[in-house]
Formats: structure tokens, C-alpha cells, sequence
């Protein structure tokens, strides 16, 4: 298994409209995307970053993922500090 592993940041005061465009937009995307297993979304307490980690069932489906992710529009306010596939060594 391999996991996309994504951190943006969220200009301040748009947390709100970054938590709508994630539950409007990206995770249905994402639920779509081959070969997908599990995902997780957070967010800082501050409200300023969000971190995901999508599980793939390969680097293949991983790979496509993290080139989607970069190539969809997305709002102004929302910039990639990271898009990153790595391979799931453990889990529990």
C-alpha cells in the first residue's frame, strides 16, 4: 500500500469556506479515485493548515492521485505545502 500524504495552508479566515470546499469537492473526488482504501483530513487548531493521508492500494494509483490533486482548480486561499507519496510500512 502506499499513501498520498498532502499539507496545505489556509489564509486566515477562510477555515470555514476551506472545511465546505473539502467536504463539497475533495472528498467525493477522492472516494471516486482508484484504488483508494481509506483517507483522513485534519486541520490545526488554529485553523491556518489542513493535513490528509489518502491510502492507495499501490504507488500507481498513488502517484495518479497526487497528479489530480495538483491539477484541479482550488480555491485562492488554499496553497500545497506538500504533496508527497510514500509507502505504508505499518499499520495497526
Amino acid at each position: 500500500m502506499h499513501a498520498l500524504v498532502v499539507q496545505v495552508r489556509i489564509e486566515p479566515g477562510h477555515d470555514e469556506e476551506g472545511r465546505a470546499q473539502l467536504e463539497t469537492s475533495v472528498v467525493p473526488r477522492v472516494k471516486q479515485a482508484p484504488g483508494v482504501v481509506a483517507g483522513y483530513w485534519s486541520q490545526s487548531p488554529e485553523g491556518d493548515h489542513g493535513y490528509s493521508m489518502v491510502i492507495f492500494e499501490n504507488e500507481e494509483n498513488a502517484k495518479a492521485a497526487a497528479e489530480m490533486a495538483q491539477s484541479v482548480p482550488r480555491p485562492d486561499f488554499v496553497t500545497f505545502d506538500k504533496v508527497e507519496v510514500c509507502e505504508v510500512v505499518a499499520q495497526i
